[in-house]
């Protein structure tokens, strides 16, 4: 994990947020105004006054500054909310050979885990544009400890430099690469998971739907709000698309750049939602936030995984915002989310292959 100094106005929002996570949920309630209510749903009180407080010394938004210094923001604000590392018994780099290139990765191996293990292939978010090793680091950390299983990050590359279809490119081959090299990594092959969040998960939708015909498929796949269709915009775009962290204005950002290759939207490896069909892919864990702009696509994605008799569990968190999986340093609700998460897939990748 990055070791880089925080700047002022890092440090002001971690103790805003150190704050806000050691009151008790009376005090959030009270500090943080009139319960936000929106289509029967209120936003928890920990959210409501993080959100308040952090407004107050919030920068310039990503998608109006240069697109490295977005990433380097997105970095910095994983390190604010992830919190102190996890600590992991074993973390170490790699790259995965992929024709011309190489794609960086890191291996996350918990204590307590003996080879060969489950292991979790995992995507950050970033809506293809942002997000790294590091952004990633907090989540995979928590993932492996909590989940009990090894989890290998995948650096996969980000438009503008690399538009669709480098990412999935790059995520497909390194979950075949984990198949194929499954002893070195200490893994067994029949117990490899595919996950990730928001453009993260949409990648690893487009994984399952893409090895439906190799010898070894995903196991599992573990979705968190994923950004499944690009083509449209559901009622959860209008009702949460300013305000609460993710807006409609990036959204329309990250877009812009990942199909400036010219690709459409309708092309269902960019919006796995639209797949014809969804039969024969694997069990699935999907959880969305309910104050969110993509909370409506991940909850049809799991209705179609669901119509197509893949077995699927939906849970909606319906107080929590987009990202929460990058919350577990502050507060509870983001942990809480997370153990949830972790038990569904120790399910998953327990039973039989």
């Amino acid at each position: 994990m990055s070791t880089e100094k925080m700047s002022v106005q890092d440090r002001v929002a971690r103790v805003v947020l150190d704050v806000v996570g050691a009151l008790p949920t009376g005090a959030q309630r009270i500090l943080g105004g009139k319960p936000k209510e929106i289509d029967g749903q209120t936003l928890h009180p920990e959210i409501q006054l993080a959100l308040r407080l952090l407004s107050a010394v919030e920068g310039t938004s990503f998608e109006h500054l240069p697109v490295e210094e977005g990433r380097a923001q997105i970095d910095a604000e994983s390190r604010l909310f992830g919190g102190t590392p996890i600590d992991i018994e074993t973390v170490r780099d790699l790259e995965i050979p992929a024709g011309d290139h190489a794609i960086s990765a890191r291996l996350y191996r918990p204590a307590g885990v003996s080879a060969p293990a489950p292991l979790l292939v995992y995507f950050h978010g970033g809506g293809f544009v942002l997000g790294s090793l590091e952004s990633g680091d907090s989540v995979c950390r928590f993932l492996a400890r909590h989940g009990e299983v090894s989890v290998l990050s995948v650096d996969y590359r980000l438009a503008p430099e690399f538009p669709f279809p480098a990412g999935i490119d790059d995520a497909v081959a390194a979950f075949r690469y984990c198949v194929e090299h499954a002893a070195e990594l200490g893994a067994d092959p029949k117990s490899i998971a595919v996950g990730g969040d928001s453009a993260g998960g949409n990648l690893a939708a487009v994984v399952a739907q893409s090895t439906t015909e190799d010898d070894v498929k995903p196991a599992f796949q573990l979705l968190f709000f994923p950004w499944v269709d690009l083509s449209s915009k559901r009622p959860s775009h209008k009702m949460f698309g300013t305000d609460f962290f993710l807006t409609d204005a990036q959204l329309d950002w990250y877009a812009a750049h990942y199909l400036s290759g010219g690709t459409s939207a309708l092309d269902p490896r960019v919006s796995p939602l639209l797949t014809p069909d969804l039969a024969g892919l694997p069990p699935a864990y999907v959880a969305v936030a309910g104050f969110d702009p993509l909370r409506d696509e991940g909850e049809a994605y799991a209705n179609r995984l669901r119509e197509a008799g893949v077995p699927v569990a939906l849970r909606r968190h319906s107080g929590l915002i987009h990202a929460f999986v990058n919350t577990t340093g502050v507060g509870h609700t983001g942990q809480d989310a997370m153990f949830e998460a972790c038990g569904a897939l120790r399910v998953g990748l327990s039973g039989p292959r």
